[in-house]
């Protein structure tokens, strides 16, 4: 696989249509709390809603990842497709609160667990093992692109009434952008790397998980999930409940072009960095700086609303620095015929920190202020970081060091 070039016409096709899913996405996660709002719910009502519907991406993710291995990663990204503009549609036919929302967003996030573990794996697949992190951080390259336009076009969509017809056109819209991206990826063909496995037990995934398990990254990675809820759940309604005023501009645009184009910029210019100067190092430099990001938070009020641009900026430094170096470490141990399992465990780790973050962020938000939420999820991320550190001390020798210490034992190294 390694004398093939890792930018070719299928990583293209896998790019472009990453593009389409998450400008989908991020419409609906950013101001799906809007639409909660609109029903008649509160700021703990959006975060029970999300956390409570990631319950199905993460009870399924074992059988995805091992769908992944049995039918390859293009047929299982396109049944997330579906699915996806299945949980789109389907708000259409909501009118309250009920067990209603809590199916339709579930849909969404299940449609999503799909195409993001598929895409990892595709382009996991398609990258030699010492540029792993490289393409994984390329196909990030989409999200933020994604990040920057999704929440944007909503956003526009929406006027200062928010009327129902306003989030069916959302709802409409999104579901129409996967077109593209659907006929894109038909024209994917299999990576010579890929294998097809028969097995798709949960005991069959358990076994192969602590088989290859990857250690504390997964930890990281959780704690990764749990930071991802502040922009992708909460920001929206934070806006609303403080009374931001942006002065004529959505501060929720300014927050995830800000946030986005800056992640983006840097991924581009330091996209070889993981290889050269060692991955952990990498992701724990992130890890600070997303933990200030989410402080910085507490510098934006209603007389500063301006300001927002500080933690934009901030964590979006951190999420260009973690999110692919954290996935490319927790893939590190899984061969290529079980990637899938390893993809899964990587998003299930995303799952655990989404939902505690959803439901617990979104109950300290409602009785102790949003300003609680930004310290506890800074003070978490600082925590998990130098748990992380003291059991990565062996990655800070030089590299002929380490060299030597991973072909005497890869194992070793791959768990720290």
């Amino acid at each position: 696989m390694s004398s093939h070039p890792l930018y070719n016409r299928y990583f293209a096709f896998a790019f472009i249509s990453q593009i389409g899913f998450v400008l989908a996405n991020t419409a609906l996660m950013a101001h799906y709390a809007r639409w909660v709002g609109f029903l008649g719910g509160r700021v703990d009502t959006a975060g029970w809603i999300t956390g409570t519907a990631s319950i199905a991406g993460l009870v399924l993710r074992p059988w995805i990842g091992q769908w992944i291995d049995r039918w390859g990663a293009k047929t299982v990204w396109l049944l997330g497709y579906a699915i996806f503009i299945a949980g789109s549609l389907s708000n259409l036919l909501l009118y309250d609160l009920g067990l209603g929302v809590y199916v339709c967003r579930a849909l969404i996030v299940v449609g999503g667990a799909f195409v993001f573990s598929s895409s990892i794996t595709y382009v996991s697949h398609l990258a030699p093992p010492e540029r792993r992190a490289e393409a994984i951080g390329m196909l990030g390259v989409a999200g933020f692109i994604g990040i920057v336009f999704g929440p944007l076009w909503a956003e526009l969509t929406l006027s200062a009434e928010r009327t129902r017809g306003e989030f069916e056109t959302i709802f409409v819209v999104s579901a129409c952008l996967l077109v593209l991206p659907i006929l894109l990826l038909l024209f994917l063909k299999k990576p010579e790397s890929e294998a097809r496995r028969r097995s798709t037990g949960l005991s069959e995934f358990v076994q192969t998980a602590r088989k290859y398990w990857p250690g504390t990254i997964f930890f990281v990675q959780a704690t990764f999930g749990l930071c991802m809820t502040i922009p992708l759940v909460f920001l929206t309604k934070y806006i609303d409940d403080v009374g931001l005023d942006g002065k004529g501009f959505s501060l929720a645009s300014l927050f995830f072009m800000s946030y986005a184009t800056w992640g983006l910029t840097l991924r581009l210019i330091l996209r070889r960095t993981p290889e050269r100067f060692g991955r952990r190092k990498m992701l724990l430099a992130g890890s600070v700086v997303m933990g200030v990001g989410m402080l910085s938070f507490l510098l934006v009020d209603a007389e500063h609303a301006s300001r927002i641009v500080i933690p934009a900026l901030l964590c979006g430094t951190g999420h260009s620095l973690m999110y692919h170096t954290c996935t490319a470490l927790l893939l590190e141990p899984f061969p290529d015929e079980v990637r899938g399992v390893g993809s899964a465990l990587s998003m299930i780790a995303m799952d655990l920190g989404t939902i505690a973050g959803s439901q617990i962020l979104g109950e300290i938000a409602f009785r102790f202020g949003y300003n609680a939420l930004f310290v506890t999820v800074a003070l978490i991320n600082v925590a998990t970081g130098i748990v992380y550190t003291f059991v990565s001390i062996p990655v800070w020798q030089d590299r002929a060091d380490r060299k030597r210490a991973t072909e005497a034992s890869p194992a070793l190294e791959s768990r720290l």
